[in-house]
């Protein structure tokens, strides 16, 4: 299994990314898949999942209606789009193999991540 992110950066509050995960070696269309982020000193923190053929999706209730998760099955590629940033969406951003819902989940098979910077 391998998951690479891309598409962090810094940006001023407000502004917006758009993450990738490039993922192989799985069936990428048959798994669910989760975005969490670790913010410097802290833990894991789940924000995202999406199923397999995309049609449910979940938030961390500090994302909602800020984040979107999406996926191309066709592309093998999992994306987190991030608008209306905050100081405190500062962290690495890993995507990770599996579905989950809060911060007790395992996300043990994850990339190494990409670093989201918000700052004036």
């Amino acid at each position: 299994v391998q998951l690479v992110e891309s598409g962090g950066g810094s940006v001023q509050p407000g502004g917006s990314l758009k993450l990738s995960c490039t993922a192989s070696g799985f069936v990428f269309r048959q798994s669910g898949m989760s975005w969490v982020r670790q913010a410097p000193g802290k833990g894991l923190e789940w924000v995202s999942a999406i199923v397999g053929d995309g049609t449910f999706r979940d938030y961390a209730g500090s994302v909602n209606g800020r984040f979107t998760i999406d996926r191309d099955n066709a592309k093998n590629t999992l994306y987190l789009q991030l608008d209306d940033l905050k100081p405190e969406d500062t962290a690495k951003y890993f995507c990770v193999k599996g579905f989950f819902r809060g911060d007790s989940g395992d996300f043990s098979t994850r990339g190494e991540g990409t670093q989201v910077t918000v700052s004036t």
